[in-house]
């Protein structure tokens, strides 16, 4: 991927990736992700950036809400529904089993 470190304060690899312009969870790319970072962002379809301030530690392939969550709300990776919200997940919050469950059952 190409990417100008000009247009995101010199930081040339991501913490976090999104799929797609919808998705209000990302992925930690990297080993150590913790509370109190400015994680730097990268959405893969389009190659914009953005910037979140990470509120947990974050083990590396786990997720990271993008927006504040609600019970009831559909977490959306990769421009798709991938479960359920079942309890409240604020921006910046790690989002994994103990707060997404499957639709499937």
């Amino acid at each position: 991927m190409s990417h100008d470190p000009s247009s995101d304060g010199g930081r040339t690899h991501p913490h976090l990736l999104a799929h797609s312009p919808l998705d209000n969870v990302a992925v930690a790319v990297v080993e150590g992700l913790s509370a109190g970072t400015a994680a730097f962002g990268v959405i893969t379809e389009n190659n914009s950036t953005f910037e979140v301030a990470v509120r947990h530690d974050i083990p590396i392939g786990h997720k990271v809400a993008l927006t504040d969550l609600k019970a009831g709300d559909t977490a959306v990776k990769y421009g798709q529904d991938i479960g359920k919200v079942i309890q409240p997940v604020a921006k910046g919050e790690h989002v994994h089993v103990h707060n997404v469950k499957t639709k499937r059952w």
